[in-house]
This record gives structure tokens, C-alpha cells and sequence, in this order.
């Protein structure tokens, strides 16, 4: 079955939760440009936690782990020119691959595209990236006592051009046509890229980059400021299940989309949830931050830490020293000693 053959009769009609779960996705989406105009600061760090995780979450569920944390740090920042091991490798393509996704000109999505990501997935190894699989294969289950159990047979080796190829036309018309909603079309696309399998290894990777890409490209960009794939780790049971159930009968027109799209939605809304506590978290330190320099302002000539702990019940003394920092490193304040013993004054302007 392919998903976009029929996509009036396949999802139509969207459940209620889903409907619930894309009306906190679109809120989220609406925020999205106050929060870029009102809070860049935060917005900068949390794209580069984001990054990290995304990268270090997507490598782990394939198994691809770097124990040292200091030294995947240097891979993901490119610190590191000599790679000392096939995990340190694949880390380091993932790296590259999203990299070229969130910031370069990618558009417009191909199979070209899907090629150039996979041989960046693979640069740094001795595998051939860059090229669809050659040879028929089966995505499997193994259990702890080595049973292999066939969780779904992907197109042949054979049909994955055709089908490749099919699959972006018909996601690009439907995202022109704008008859359903785009973050269902690219729940869906994944889905099928997934089902077609085109790759001997790196699909879940490759497919994981490029739905970031394509929920930004519609206009869902929190997967810049929340890792939607450390999400997807931390709730890979229900991936799993959510995926197997919606790819039984694929072949023959009997696949049901909704487990897998309610699952797909869900992660999207549960990172613009994320995304809106931070920010608020981060507003509400600001209005404190601000009642600090309100206080110096007026402040007596010189003054203490414990002056301003006193008049500003409720303000951390992490936050008092940020701000005090801050107004000393632009010259408005200088302090004589060090500590909470240290008095502070304001510098004559």
C-alpha cells in the first residue's frame, strides 16, 4: 500500500485525541515567532542542547554510542580529526548529515537528497554510503536468547527507486494541495520511507534527519529547540509498537496510519509543551533578573549581596550574581572583595 494513493479514504477522518494532540502542535507553531523576537538568548541555547541530544539520541537507538561523554562533545563540535572507531564514525556522519539539513540549502527534497544523506551518514567509514540497497531485506526483531522474528518485509531491492521516487511526488503534491494537514503528510512520509527500507543500513537515522527537515519546511521548528529523537528513545517501546501496527497489511491496502500518526503527533506536541515550559521558566527568571537591576539602579552607593537578598525576597542568589556579573562586565558596577562579603558600587557615569 502506499500511503498517499488514497489519502481522503486513509486519514480523512482524524481521530479525536489526534485532533486534540495537533491543535497543541499548532499553538506551539503560533508562539513560535514571540518567542524568536522575545527571547533569542534562550532560543540559541536551546538549539545547541538540542543538537546534541538529537545527534547522541538518534546514534544510541541504533546502537551506535560513544561512552566517553567528553569525546563525543569534541566529535559533534568537530573538534576531533582522527575517529578511533566505527561508533565514533557513524556518530560523527549523523553529525554531518543534520548539520547539512538545519543549516544548509538542501531544498528541494529528491532522491538525490536521500543519497547525499546517506553517503554523509557513512563518510567517515569504510561503507558505501550513497546508494539504495542492492539486495532484498527484512527489518527483525531479536530477542535475548537470539530468536529472530520478521517485524515487516520492506519493497524489493529492485522496486526501490520506483518507489522512492513515488513517494516524494505524491508528499510534494499533497503539501501543495493543502487538503490535510502537513504535519500528518510528513507522520505519513516517514512512515513509508520507512516501509520501503531503501537502505541496507541508516534508514531509521537518514528518515529521522529528514523528518526534522520537513517539519521545519512546513513551518514546525521546535525540533530546533527540543530533540524529538531523544523523545523517541525514551519511548522506544511504544515507537516500536506504534510503527509494527501501522505497516501490517502495507502491501495489500490494509494498513491502519493512526497508530503510528497518533504516536507521531504526540512526541510533536509533547516537545511544544517542552518548549513553551522553558521558555516561560526562562521569562520568569528574566522578570526576576530585571527586579535585580531595578535595585541596583537605585540602589545606595554602595551596597551587598544581603542588601539585595533582603529587599528581593524570592530572587535566588544565582540569579543576583548573573546580574551583577553582567552590569560589572559593562562597566556599571565595580565590587571591592570577593563572596557575599563583597560590597559593590555603581561606577560614575
Amino acid at each position: 500500500m502506499r500511503s498517499f494513493a488514497d489519502l481522503d479514504r486513509l486519514i480523512g477522518q482524524v481521530p479525536g485525541p489526534v485532533v486534540t494532540a495537533l491543535g497543541t502542535v499548532d499553538v506551539g507553531r503560533g508562539s513560535e515567532a514571540l518567542y524568536r523576537d522575545q527571547l533569542p538568548g534562550l532560543l540559541s541555547q536551546l538549539a545547541n542542547r538540542a543538537r546534541v541530544a538529537s545527534i547522541t539520541a538518534s546514534s544510541a537507538i541504533e546502537g551506535v554510542v560513544v561512552p566517553d561523554h567528553a569525546r563525543a562533545d569534541k566529535i559533534l563540535s568537530g573538534r576531533v580529526t582522527q575517529l578511533r572507531t566505527r561508533s565514533e564514525q557513524e556518530l560523527a556522519g549523523y553529525r554531518d548529515a543534520q548539520d547539512y539539513l538545519f543549516q544548509g540549502p538542501w531544498r528541494p527534497i529528491n532522491s538525490g537528497l536521500l543519497l547525499h544523506l546517506h553517503k554523509m551518514l557513512f563518510g567517515h567509514t569504510a561503507a558505501a554510503g550513497g546508494r539504495f540497497k542492492t539486495e532484498d531485506n527484512l527489518v527483525v526483531d531479536r530477542s535475548a536468547s537470539g530468536e529472530v522474528t520478521v517485524r515487516f518485509q520492506p519493497v524489493r531491492a529492485s522496486d526501490t527507486p520506483f518507489y522512492v521516487s513515488e513517494l516524494i511526488d505524491r508528499y510534494l503534491a499533497e503539501v501543495s494541495g493543502q487538503r490535510h494537514h502537513p504535519v500528518l503528510l510528513v507522520g505519513l512520509f516517514a512512515l513509508d520511507l520507512l516501509v520501503i527500507h531503501p537502505f541496507e543500513d541508516g534508514n531509521g537515522r537518514v528518515t529521522r534527519a529528514l523528518t526534522n527537515a520537513l517539519l521545519m519546511e512546513t513551518g514546525y521548528t521546535v525540533s530546533r529547540y527540543v530533540s524529538l529523537e531523544q523523545r523517541i528513545a525514551e519511548t522506544a517501546d511504544e515507537h516500536y509498537q506504534a510503527l509494527l501496527d501501522s505497516t501490517h497489511g502495507w502491501h495489500d491496502d490494509r494498513a491502519d496510519p493512526w497508530p503510528w500518526l497518533s504516536y507521531f503527533v504526540n512526541i510533536l506536541a509533547t516537545a511544544y509543551r517542552t518548549f513553551a515550559q522553558r521558555a516561560a521558566s526562562d521569562r520568569a527568571d528574566g522578570s526576576k533578573q530585571d527586579r535585580v537591576r531595578d535595585y541596583v539602579n537605585h540602589a545606595p552607593a554602595v551596597f551587598r549581596m544581603s542588601d539585595i537578598r533582603t529587599a528581593l525576597p524570592g530572587v535566588s542568589d544565582p540569579t543576583i550574581r548573573v546580574v551583577l556579573d553582567r552590569l560589572r562586565r559593562d562597566g556599571i558596577i565595580s565590587s571591592d572583595g570577593l563572596g557575599r562579603a563583597a560590597a559593590w558600587r555603581r561606577t560614575p557615569s
